[in-house]
């Protein structure tokens, strides 16, 4: 087979020809682009650490009484219990203008005494294990802070390879129709980029669980969350939800 500049060449294929082929062919290579450009820079780290069975009370203890020292060094979103989905761990956001703000974080809360002789060397025996994950909100999502006291519900999306160009707008569409139903509030959606990729975090605040599972029956009845949501799992490769309760000290309530 003959290549364009060949062609090009011989005077087979006239110059507007040419570059209208080009043009295609940028073009559906711009297909393959796994989403939106991530502009912002602000990132968010997942934390979730094992806490051994008969240490669990004192380590919240523990954490509630020293907590300002680390929130003195960087912004908590949210720190959780696990209720239902998970025992005896916890989960907790931190926010980031940036990877190097979180590397000069980390640096100075390894020099930070206080910090380490008050909480760190009494905490890390009660640990069993520890993990983290790196992630940004969506383009189309901006963290919310519900109005008064609840429970959370956090869901993990694992998708199929390729991206959110793939699954973006049958995922995004999904969400929307839960949210218009009006019996759960949008916290935050979280692609993530240091995990699991492929893998999307949405947290939810409901008044209480019961609450949540009456708009969950709801929705079930709701044509148009049904539609939405049959149209995104034809992307999904599994999901998990954790039902999360407030620790104290956290910001969101």
């Amino acid at each position: 087979m003959c290549s364009l500049r060949t062609l090009l060449l011989k005077g087979k294929l006239p110059v507007s020809s040419v570059w209208s082929e080009v043009t295609r062919s940028a073009l559906a290579k711009a297909t393959f682009a796994t989403g939106p450009r991530q502009n912002d820079t602000t990132l968010y780290e997942f934390r979730t650490y094992s806490i051994k069975p008969s240490m669990m009370n004192a380590f919240m203890q523990l954490s509630k009484e020293n907590f300002h020292l680390r929130t003195a060094h960087s912004e908590l979103v949210g720190y959780w219990t696990y209720e239902l989905g998970g025992l005896n761990r916890v989960f907790h956001i931190w926010k980031y203008d940036s990877f190097a703000h979180r590397s000069a974080v980390r640096s100075k809360l390894a020099e930070d005494k206080l910090w380490q002789e008050n909480y760190i060397l009494k905490a890390l025996p009660m640990m069993d294990k520890q993990d983290n994950e790196i992630a940004y909100l969506v383009p189309w999502c901006k963290l919310q802070k519900p109005e008064k006291e609840g429970v959370y519900e956090m869901v993990s999306f694992q998708f199929k390879p390729g991206g959110p160009a793939v699954w973006g707008e049958s995922f995004r569409a999904a969400i929307s129709t839960h949210v218009n139903t009006g019996y759960t509030k949008l916290v935050g959606v979280f692609n993530t980029e240091y995990g699991l990729l492929n893998q999307v975090h949405v947290l939810w605040w409901n008044e209480s669980a019961d609450n949540r599972a009456a708009g969950r029956h709801l929705a079930h009845e709701d044509a148009r969350v049904v539609a939405a949501v049959r149209e995104s799992v034809r992307f999904l490769d599994s999901q998990r939800n954790l039902l999360l309760v407030p620790a104290p000290f956290s910001p969101l309530k």
